[in-house]
């Protein structure tokens, strides 16, 4: 690999919007490692020391607030950046102060993304990606394809209520 080449650890415990989301960034010319929890992302993190670090607020097990800390005391100078759905002032807060750069609530571009790291991070490579919304908006149709067009079961698998699925595709 190209000791230039930018590096990225994406620890988010949605899988699909993980790979797309990292599939996105090696796209634009970045080396990215993938960790669906945060002691993974740990593990990870201690193997490749990346540069960046976008982690999920919410994940199973140790939260993403738990691996900013990890990854911050560590001292390799790594730039974090939350990445979330469920945003606050409280947490943003938290995460700065633990050692977050910067906090980013979904949906948000892969641009967005890239200039949370601050003004020196820059696109490798000048592509139009899709927008973070737009990626969820393919995975909920995804989802909605497998059972059929079943909004309860669909909602289920997505962790959200009927009512909310059913808001969120009239939206669309």
């Amino acid at each position: 690999m190209d000791a230039m080449m930018p590096t990225l650890l994406v620890c988010d415990d949605d899988e699909p919007f993980r790979r797309r989301l990292a599939r996105s960034f090696r796209e634009l010319g970045y080396r990215v490692f993938e960790a669906s929890s945060a002691e993974e992302g740990l593990e990870v993190y201690r193997e490749y020391y990346p540069k960046q670090v976008l982690v999920d607020l919410r994940m199973p097990g140790e939260g993403g607030l738990w691996l900013v800390k990890q990854v911050s005391a560590s001292n390799r100078g790594a730039q974090i950046v939350v990445l979330t759905g469920f945003g606050s002032i409280q947490t943003a807060m938290d995460a700065v102060r633990f050692g977050a750069m910067n906090y980013v609530t979904k949906p948000a571009s892969i641009d967005q993304i890239i200039n949370s790291f601050g003004p020196t991070a820059q696109l490798v490579n000048e592509h139009v990606m899709p927008s973070l919304a737009e990626v969820e908006a393919e995975y909920v149709q995804r989802v909605l394809d497998h059972h059929d067009g079943n909004v309860s079961k669909s909602a289920k698998v997505l962790g959200l209520h009927r009512r909310s699925l059913q808001r969120m595709l009239k939206r669309s």
